[in-house]
């Protein structure tokens, strides 16, 4: 008596470019703005136009690199810049609808949420490609300032939250640059740092990359 249930189940994938340039390059336009405001390069009277630089270039560009990143099969950087996303459109509602240079409480819980989130996907990060991982724990400390600065508006933890936005923006736009090289297959390569499984994801064999995906979600059959 035959049967009709297959033998085989086929998964088909469809090749994807990377999304984590476009995701970085992302960050670094919000965290530059943001500090501009904080130092006072821009003037608070201006927070609305920065809050319309987060929900519509900011927030877009890391949401998309999000989506790009799950299809892509990698959740950990999916996650953050899901979670980046998504908390820059808060961000930028709140400055579009405050009084300009009003602290929010209820943004700064916000921001430790987030924190906490990107902070736990920086250290997963370091255990795969150190670069992407010290990009998002210093996101993290720099959610995690300016949520401070938010809920005891002390002067001082927003300057420290623009000098570390600074620093960041520099730094993700470097690994940004790197990330552009390793997927372009260009002769020239500034290093990212990968390790462990984050060596024989790019480089590896075709039986290398497909290993373990019978079990990823999507394929099993719970979550």
């Amino acid at each position: 008596m035959s049967s009709c249930e297959p033998d085989r189940v086929v998964v088909a994938l469809r090749p994807l470019g990377s999304p984590a340039a476009l995701g970085l390059f992302g960050l670094a336009a919000a965290i530059f703005t943001l500090a501009g405001l904080q130092l006072g390069w821009v003037p608070a009277s201006e927070g609305d136009v920065v809050g319309l630089v987060l929900v519509g270039f900011a927030a877009p560009a890391q949401l998309l690199a999000a989506i790009l990143a799950f299809l892509a099969r990698d959740a950990g950087t999916g996650t953050a810049l899901g979670v980046l996303s998504l908390t820059w459109v808060s961000a930028g509602l709140v400055l579009l609808t405050c009084e300009p240079g009003a602290r929010s409480a209820t943004l700064g819980l916000l921001l430790a949420s987030s924190a906490v989130a990107v902070g736990l996907s920086g250290v997963t990060g370091l255990l795969t490609t150190i670069s992407m991982g010290l990009v998002l724990i210093t996101a993290s400390v720099r959610l995690g300032l300016t949520s401070a600065f938010e809920i005891s508006g002390q002067g001082w933890l927003q300057t420290l939250a623009g000098a570390v936005g600074i620093a960041l923006a520099l730094l993700a736009v470097a690994v940004a640059w790197a990330s552009e090289l390793e997927a372009s297959g260009a002769p020239v390569r500034v290093p990212l740092g990968r390790r462990g499984p984050g060596v024989s994801r790019p480089h590896g064999s075709f039986s290398e990359q497909a290993h373990g995906l019978a079990t990823e979600p999507g394929v099993r059959t719970l979550l």
